[in-house]
C-alpha cells in the first residue's frame, strides 16, 4: 500500500507541475508578462521581489491559476482537503488503507499530505497576488485588485483555520525568515481587505454599469462584479461568525456590516460561487472515479438516513457490497482500519451520475448564507426571523439538489440514526459500529433553547455544504461542537489528539522548521500550545467542552 501511495503522490506532483508549465507557457506565448513564474524561491513562502516589476499587460492571465489554487487541482485537492478536513467534518472516508492505516484519517498526521495546503496557498495564490500588486494593479485596475483580494482572503482563511497563526503581513519582505501573524491579526487583515474589495467593485459598477472586463479570466461569475460583491459580503459574514465565541464584538460588527451592505449577499443558487471552465475537472469526481479512493462518511449517512432525507439519493450512490448492505446508504467511519481493496470499496460514494467530470465546484452556496443569517437572528443581532432564515436555507439546499422537500420541515421526530458497519456490526471498542450521537430533530422549535436551535442550524448547514465545503464544515464543528460527529475508531496520534474532543488543527509543515525556523517558532508561540493536532486555534473555544457551549 505504501508503493501505491507513493505512486499517487508522484502522479499528483507531475499533474501539478504540468499544469504550472502549461500556464507559464500560455502566459509567455500570449505576452511574455512573466519570465520566472516557477521561481518564487527567495524565502520560505516562495515569493520574490524580482517578480514585482511594473507591467500592466495581461494581469488577468494570473487569475485562473489563483482561482484553481483555492481547491487545488485533482490530486492536490485530495491532499489539501479530502484527506484532512473532509474526513474530519464527517463527509468522507477513504476505502484505501493508505500507509497501512497510519494516516490522517486515524490522526497519524502525514506531513507530506498536509503541507500541500500550505504550499499551494503560498505558491499558487499569495505569490501571484503579490505579482499582480507589483504590476501596479492596485491603482491601474482597482477592480482587478479587488478580485485578487477576495481570492486571497478565501484561500488564506482556510490556511489559518487549518494551522492557526500563519505568515501573512510580512510575506515576501524577507529573503530568509518570514514572521508569523497571530490568527486575530490575520482575521483583522481579512476584514480590511474585504473593505477594499467591496469599495473598489462598488465604485466600478457605479461608474461602468454593465461592463465586464474581467469576464475572460473569471472561473466563477463570468466577470459579473455585482456577484463578486455578494461573494465578498458573504465571505465577511462567514468569517465574522467564526469569531462569535472569542470576539463577539468584532463578530457582530462585521456580520451586520455584511448583511447591511447594499451590494447584498449570496441568497439564491444563481448567486453561488462556482468554479468551472479552463478545462477544470471536478476534483471530487476525479479522486472518486480515477482512483476510487472516496467513500461517504458514516456521520453523513447516519444523519441522512435518520432524517429520511430526500437529498440522500441525489448526494450519494447506494452501497453495492457487501451483500448485506447493497442498495442501502452506508458510509465508512473515520479511523476505521480498512483492509486492502475491495474490502470497503462497495460502500456509498458521492453520486457521480450527478457530480460529473466538469460539474462546477462550489466555493460558497446560498444555503450557507441563510444559515449564517439564521444564527445572527438567533443571537438577536437582527430583527429577522431565525426560523424563516433556517427554513429558507433548507429550501435553498433542496432546490440546489432538485429534491422534493415534502414534509421535511415539519418533521419533529426523526433524528440521527445509529451506524452499523457490517464488518464490525456490534457497537463497542475498536468496532466501527456506533450509536447515534445526536437527538436533534429537523422542525424548528420555538420553545427550545438557543443552544438546541443552534444545533439545528449548524446540522442543516453541514448537510447543505456537502460535497465541497469540508474545510468550512470542520471549522464550524470545531467552533460550535455541531453537528455531533462520531469519533475516530482508531486513534494513532500517540496521545496528542483526544478521541472524544477530536482533532483541532493540523501541524505546520516540516519544511517550515528547516527553511523558516525563527518564523515558525514565533508561530508556535502565538499558537499557545504544542504544534500538533490537539492544540486549538484562536477562535476555537469549544475545545475541552464535553458539552458544546455557544450561549
Amino acid at each position: 500500500m505504501k508503493n501505491i501511495t507513493f505512486l499517487k503522490d508522484k502522479l499528483i506532483g507531475i499533474n501539478t507541475l504540468s499544469k504550472c508549465i502549461l500556464v507559464s507557457a500560455c502566459i509567455i506565448l500570449m505576452n511574455g508578462c512573466t519570465k520566472n513564474f516557477d521561481s518564487y524561491n527567495t524565502d520560505n513562502t516562495g515569493i520574490t521581489n524580482a517578480e514585482l516589476q511594473p507591467d500592466f499587460n495581461n494581469v488577468g492571465l494570473y487569475y485562473p491559476g489563483i482561482q484553481q489554487g483555492i481547491f487545488g487541482v485533482n490530486g492536490d485537492y485530495q491532499l489539501m482537503q479530502n484527506l484532512n478536513s473532509d474526513c474530519y467534518a464527517g463527509y468522507y472516508m477513504s476505502p484505501d488503507p493508505f500507509r497501512g492505516n497510519i494516516n490522517n484519517q486515524s490522526y497519524a498526521l502525514v506531513d507530506g499530505w498536509n503541507s500541500r495546503v500550505y504550499t499551494i496557498a503560498y505558491q499558487n495564490v499569495m505569490g501571484p497576488v503579490r505579482v499582480i500588486a507589483g504590476k501596479g494593479t492596485r491603482t491601474a485596475n482597482p477592480h482587478f485588485w479587488a478580485i485578487a483580494l477576495i481570492m486571497q482572503v478565501q484561500a488564506m482563511s482556510r490556511v489559518t483555520d487549518y494551522y492557526g497563526p500563519i505568515p501573512y503581513s510580512k510575506v515576501g519582505q524577507s529573503g530568509t525568515n518570514t514572521a508569523y501573524d497571530s490568527q486575530q491579526a490575520v482575521y483583522n487583515s481579512f476584514f480590511l481587505q474585504l473593505d477594499t474589495a467591496v469599495t473598489n467593485l462598488t465604485a466600478y459598477v457605479s461608474a461602468n454599469p454593465g461592463l465586464t472586463p474581467f469576464k475572460k479570466f473569471d472561473m466563477l461569475y463570468s466577470g459579473d462584479y455585482k456577484e463578486w460583491i455578494k461573494y465578498a459580503n458573504s465571505l465577511r459574514l462567514r468569517l465574522a461568525m467564526h469569531l462569535v465565541n472569542i470576539d463577539p464584538t468584532t463578530a457582530k460588527t462585521q456580520a451586520l456590516k455584511a448583511i447591511a451592505d447594499p451590494g447584498g449577499l449570496i441568497t439564491t443558487n444563481a448567486d453561488n460561487a462556482q468554479l468551472s471552465g479552463y478545462g477544470y475537472y471536478n476534483d471530487v469526481w476525479w479522486i472518486g472515479t480515477s482512483w476510487t479512493d472516496l467513500a461517504a462518511g458514516a456521520a453523513l449517512t447516519s444523519y441522512l438516513n435518520g432524517y429520511n432525507d430526500p437529498r440522500e439519493s441525489k448526494m450519494l450512490s447506494p452501497a453495492t457490497a457487501p451483500a448485506s448492505i447493497a442498495g442501502q446508504y452506508v458510509g465508512i467511519r473515520a479511523g476505521t482500519p480498512v483492509g486492502g481493496k475491495p474490502m470497503y470499496s462497495g460502500y456509498s460514494t458521492p453520486n457521480f451520475a450527478i457530480m460529473q467530470e466538469y460539474t462546477p465546484m462550489v466555493l460558497f452556496n446560498a444555503s450557507e448564507v441563510w444559515f449564517l443569517k439564521a444564527e445572527a437572528a438567533l443571537r438577536g443581532w437582527t430583527t429577522e426571523s431565525a426560523q424563516t432564515d433556517y427554513e429558507t436555507g433548507i429550501n435553498t439546499s433542496f432546490a440546489y439538489w432538485g429534491a422534493s422537500i415534502g414534509s421535511y420541515l415539519s418533521d419533529n421526530t426523526s433524528t440521527q440514526a445509529n451506524y452499523v458497519d457490517p464488518q464490525t456490526p456490534e457497537a463497542g471498542v475498536d468496532n466501527a459500529s456506533i450509536n447515534a450521537m445526536s437527538t436533534i430533530t429537523i422542525a424548528w422549535n420555538s420553545s427550545a433553547t438557543n443552544e438546541q436551535n443552534l444545533e439545528r442550524i449548524i446540522t442543516q448547514k453541514w448537510l447543505a455544504m456537502f460535497p465541497y465545503g469540508g474545510w468550512e464544515a470542520w471549522t464550524e464543528y470545531r467552533r460550535t461542537g455541531y453537528p455531533r460527529l462520531f469519533p475516530v475508531v482508531v486513534n494513532n496520534s500517540g496521545g496528542t489528539i483526544s478521541t472524544s474532543l477530536q482533532i483541532r488543527r493540523i501541524a505546520y509543515p516540516s519544511s517550515e522548521y528547516t527553511n523558516n525556523a525563527s518564523g515558525v517558532a514565533g508561530g508556535v508561540s502565538l499558537l499557545g500550545g504544542p504544534d500538533n493536532g490537539g492544540t486549538a486555534v484562536w477562535w476555537d473555544t469549544n475545545k475541552g467542552q464535553a458539552v458544546p457551549k455557544n450561549f
